[in-house]
């Protein structure tokens, strides 16, 4: 019975682990390309991280955005643009690769434990308003702009795109979750 149970608990650790790792690789696919309209660009890393809490739950998510983070402080061109290195992270949208940390925690956390669609479209709009305060903070400070101007360049003309990514994510996450299982 106790070898049974071991090897169903190291299948499920290896599935885990894959999945977190191929759910990195998507990040690192699809966080390079970017729309550039302004110094901030339109990204599609929120919605790998949105699919990644999605398939994997707020922690194994939450792993996956930080292993992304990892290769790309390294130098690897996995962030926006295809660019890398810890002087990106020096950079003016810098706060915002920090803060898709606390997105992926909250977004994820509300994922996990509300089943009810809109909470969660609610969870993903908070998690992303927190992000937005970390990279607007920062980029406030690095590039000396008033928050007015950030939030005119940094803020706002991200709501539409982003709401359309939490809905895409939304709806493809847990058909997807089903189908992988």
């Amino acid at each position: 019975m106790n070898v049974t149970k071991t090897a169903a608990s190291q299948h499920s650790k290896t599935y885990e682990m894959t999945v977190t790792a191929l759910m990195t690789a998507v990040t690192c696919i699809l966080a390079p390309l970017s729309i550039p309209i302004g110094p901030v660009p339109i990204s599609f890393t929120n919605l790998a991280i949105y699919l990644s809490l999605y398939l994997l739950g707020w922690k194994r998510g939450t792993i996956s955005y930080l292993v992304y983070l990892l290769i790309g402080l390294v130098g690897v061109p996995v962030f926006s643009g295809f660019t890398g290195g810890i002087g990106k992270l020096a950079g003016p949208t810098g706060g915002y690769i920090i803060g898709f940390i606390a997105m992926a925690v909250i977004a994820g956390l509300v994922i996990d434990k509300c089943h009810n669609r809109w909470l969660q479209l609610l969870g993903m709009i908070v998690g992303t308003a927190v992000c937005y305060a970390f990279g607007t903070a920062w980029f406030c400070i690095s590039a000396s702009y008033t928050v007015g101007a950030a939030l005119t360049v940094c803020v706002i003309p991200f709501i539409p795109a982003d709401l359309i990514k939490m809905v895409i994510a939304m709806l493809l996450g847990p058909e997807i979750k089903k189908r992988i299982r």
